[in-house]
């Protein structure tokens, strides 16, 4: 049996993220530094969290540092899984990307993004309805004035949405309207990810990731747009870059972890926003975040189901 780890995405942030790591995060942080010529404590404070760009560079940040504080314990997962932003990290922790490429990669990507889309766009989640309900919904309002995708695939019932303000509400409405119990409410995210709104900007984020220097991975790494196990370093390059623009199929890449052995999940910060939609499918096993569990309880945790 196997070890989980997933790395959350946007929506997940929370200030004072970054201060709430663990002792021996230092180096982590200093290493980002580095690369900003900033203070990436400066990232987490609640004016600063308004910036895509702070938001994926603290993920990215405290993902990497609470992986390599448990891994200072022995506590190491034999597989990874990401959801948007968070498939950076985790090709960190898998051994794919070198951290500091991924600060400047991740530094690229949220800036492009933001720039692009700097208001007037971000994500709504929607839960109550499977996707051949909603996506008659979305028909009725897409259009070039008023752009909006089904973009995330979190689980049978709980999707996410994005486009424009206007495109969002009016598919909010509907929802709302339909008389089913269903919910649609609007995300912390200010960008209209996994969706062709981003196409041209995942070009050019590959263009820059050619440059970089990439390797097999050393552990399980689990692709959340493709559902799948990943084993070349070339693909898995061409999937980090090309992700903001593709849908998120969550719910279907916890399951092939749990197919492949995986029994405990465990989140990486901010938030249990990821373990609360991995239960469903570990119902067997266990989901847990760092968030709610002790340091002390994960390195447990890890070593009994790595001695089983």
């Amino acid at each position: 049996m196997s070890v989980l780890f997933t790395f959350p995405g946007q929506g997940a942030q929370q200030p004072g993220m970054l201060h709430a790591l663990p002792h021996g995060s230092q180096v982590t942080l200093d290493e980002a530094a580095a690369v900003l010529k900033r203070d990436p404590l400066e990232l987490d404070t609640p004016e600063a969290l308004r910036s895509t760009v702070a938001v994926q560079l603290c993920l990215l940040i405290a993902g990497v540092a609470m992986a390599r504080h448990l891994a200072s314990l022995d506590a190491r997962p034999q597989m990874v899984a990401g959801l948007s932003i968070g498939a950076y990290p985790a090709a960190v922790v898998a051994g794919v990307l070198e951290f500091h490429d991924a600060v400047r990669l991740v530094s690229l990507r949220a800036q492009m993004m933001e720039d692009t889309y700097p208001a007037g766009y971000g994500m709504t989640a929607v839960s109550g309805l499977t996707v051949p309900q909603l996506e008659p919904l979305i028909a009725q309002v897409h259009g070039p004035a008023r752009p909006v995708y089904l973009a995330t695939l979190n689980g049978p019932q709980q999707l996410v949405v994005a486009g424009s303000d206007a495109a969002m509400a009016a598919v909010a409405g509907l929802v709302n309207d339909a008389g089913t119990g269903a919910k649609a409410e609007r995300l912390a995210v200010s960008v209209p990810s996994h969706c062709e709104l981003f196409a041209q900007q995942a070009e050019e984020l590959a263009t820059a990731m050619a440059e970089v220097p990439l390797q097999r991975p050393a552990i399980g790494y689990i692709s959340c747009s493709v559902a799948r196990q990943l084993f070349d370093a070339a693909r898995i390059g061409a999937d980090l870059a090309a992700n903001m623009a593709r849908q998120v199929r969550w719910y279907d890449t916890v399951q092939h972890a749990w197919e492949r052995g995986a029994r405990l999940a465990v989140e990486m910060p901010s938030g249990s926003v990821l373990t609360k939609l991995t239960e469903p499918v570990f119902a067997g096993g266990l989901a847990i975040s760092c968030a709610r569990a002790s340091i002390d309880d994960i390195r447990s945790r890890i070593a009994q189901m790595s001695a089983e």
